[in-house]
């Protein structure tokens, strides 16, 4: 059972579950605790709280032991002006901690599950024909919350509230949710990975995964690297939910050290490095 929450005072979530109500037509229910709304589909449970989706801290609590993950519909902020249809997992690797989650920890990633959303995303905004105008990608892990005992998985609409409030995006975003619901938990498989470099919107891992079967759990920015160490390299490796085989390298953004490390963690761990 896949559970799709969101925060009732996020314009671009709330019109995502309206989207999906209104096309899904799931029953009201009591099922969700301390919840603003709350209704039950066949393998699907969409609920609303108040609370600002960063701090779902909650989630463990107040939904049914029976739902496997967490699906956060969510508005995303970009100074840039980004428009954006974006997937990510959660976490925080420093010590400060801006929004939401504990420092130093990761939620637990789910990538099949983000994998299975990007592409969608990419397919259903080609058939919207906003390709050239809406990016679709991965971002780095960021933000909580970070201590669920069971993977969440963020996506979202950027970059502002002109794009939180169009029907469209909420459209785009609802139907690849109705796919994720259609296909789970039988989705195609692929080369579980965690990723390190690249900006916040890491594009070539994004192309990475859009054009090869490699999916990917956490990122690790270039703008958290200072933070870069085994034991969080193996934690990356640790909350990534499956057989993660691959550590995928962003070649031009990290340093002759990082690599380094990074290969000699690949070569420790038996696992394949693979440079982008």
């Amino acid at each position: 059972m896949i559970g799709i929450v969101f925060s009732v005072k996020d314009p671009a979530g709330t019109g995502i579950a309206k989207y999906l109500v209104d096309t899904l037509k799931p029953k009201d229910s009591s099922i969700c605790r301390g919840s603003a709304m709350c209704f039950n589909g066949d393998n699907y449970i969409l609920a609303g709280f108040s609370e600002d989706v960063v701090f779902f801290d909650f989630l463990d609590e107040r939904l049914p032991d029976e739902v496997e993950f967490y699906l956060v519909l969510s508005r995303h902020s970009s100074e840039a002006g980004v428009k954006s249809y974006t997937v990510h997992a959660t976490g925080n690797f420093s010590d400060k901690v801006t929004a939401g989650g504990r420092p130093r920890e990761l939620g637990i990633a789910h990538p099949l599950v983000e994998w299975f959303l990007l592409r969608s995303l990419y397919d259903l905004s080609k058939e919207e024909h906003r390709r050239e105008e809406y990016e679709v990608s991965y971002e780095a892990t960021h933000h909580g919350p970070t201590n669920l005992s069971k993977p969440i998985v963020f996506i979202e609409i950027g970059s502002g509230p002109a794009e939180w409030i169009d029907v469209r995006n909420h459209a785009v975003i609802g139907e690849s949710v109705k796919l994720l619901i259609e296909k789970y938990p039988s989705m195609p498989g692929c080369n579980i990975c965690i990723g390190v470099g690249g900006g916040h919107y890491p594009r070539k891992h994004t192309e990475l995964a859009l054009k090869e079967d490699y999916c990917y759990g956490h990122i690790a920015s270039k703008h958290v690297l200072d933070y870069l160490d085994a034991s969080t390299i193996a934690l990356m490796v640790k909350r990534t939910l499956g057989d993660v085989k691959y550590v995928v390298v962003e070649r031009k953004s990290t340093r002759r050290e990082h690599r380094e490390l990074l290969e000699e963690f690949a070569n420790t761990n038996n696992m394949i490095l693979k440079y982008i």
